[in-house]
């Protein structure tokens, strides 16, 4: 699953980017520059082999046996724990690095 936010940075009902009026042309700029070189069939490629080789992408999908059991639900899990960097922030963090 993929969402994207609308013009004004919002998910819908929900969240939308919460920082200082100062840094929003910086962020729209950003956002701008990564739209662009995601267009670039060279970037998105290394952006995807830094995620598997560096990062352990894709992360693995655990199921919760007992948890399901418990709740008579299906669990699984997706474990963001597992990466060389142990969270979600190095995702981020590769593709700025990348546009530098």
């Amino acid at each position: 699953m993929e969402t994207k936010p609308d013009a004004r940075g919002r998910f819908g009902a929900f969240g939308g980017r919460f920082v200082p009026e100062t840094l929003m042309p910086a962020l729209e700029q950003l956002d701008a520059d990564f739209e662009k070189a995601w267009q670039d069939t060279a970037f998105r490629t290394e952006f995807n082999d830094l995620l598997r080789e560096y990062v352990g992408r894709p992360n693995p999908l655990t199921e919760a046996k007992r948890l399901s059991e418990d709740t008579g639900l299906h669990v699984t899990i997706k474990r963001e724990d597992l990466n060389h960097t142990g969270a979600h922030k190095i995702n981020n963090a590769l593709g700025q690095a990348l546009l530098a």
